[in-house]
């Protein structure tokens, strides 16, 4: 039995899938409810093409979803979190409040189309670098060791989403947004047992 032949993408394919990730980001954030073929148009391809790539709007808004976060995942990489535990969840709580806050519109179109495990699934990585360092702060002493890892971990990405959502919405100021999610984020994780 022969195996099948499994041909790379043709460079013009990987084109116009790089085009509709650029051009369904870029209306996502203008437009949450663009369609594919608002997408199509922006991408300068028909939407027979997008629906090649794609089988759904929710498919395409995952996979902008998935790409935003491996970008993000290369940035959040480089933050320094050696030293002092609460210092580097500072310098981490900041990088990454400023990714979500970038993407944030990007997010509540996810939010709102996709289920929260799908969003969750995607940021496996993330997490467990967010995990490791709480971890670490609960064996020296300094992040609160009441509650567990995991669930800190799932509070501290929940409170930039919900960052996120409240910027969104007007009720939380953008010169503000850094101190208080920061601010928030420490305090939780430093918090003494009642």
């Amino acid at each position: 039995m022969t195996e099948p032949v499994i041909r790379p993408q043709r460079s013009d394919a990987l084109r116009n899938r790089d085009a509709i990730l650029d051009a369904a980001l870029e209306r996502f954030t203008i437009d949450p409810k663009a369609s594919m073929s608002d997408i199509a148009r922006a991408a300068g391809v028909g939407r027979v093409t997008v629906y090649g790539h794609f089988a759904s709007r929710e498919d395409l808004l995952e996979a902008v979803l998935i790409r935003t976060i491996d970008r993000s995942e290369a940035e959040l990489a480089a933050v320094d979190l050696t030293g002092d535990p609460i210092v580097a969840l500072d310098r981490l709580v900041r990088r990454s409040w400023r990714i979500v806050d970038s993407f944030h519109r990007l997010l509540g179109v996810a939010e709102e189309s996709l289920s929260n495990e799908r969003i969750l699934a995607h940021h496996a990585e993330p997490m467990a670098r967010v995990q490791a360092l709480i971890e670490r702060g609960q064996r020296e002493g300094v992040v609160r060791r009441d509650l567990d890892s995991g669930w800190l971990t799932t509070c501290f990405t929940a409170l930039l989403h919900a960052a996120a959502g409240e910027l969104r919405g007007g009720r939380l100021a953008e010169l503000d947004a850094d101190r208080v999610v920061a601010a928030s984020v420490i305090s939780l994780l430093t918090a003494r047992a009642v």
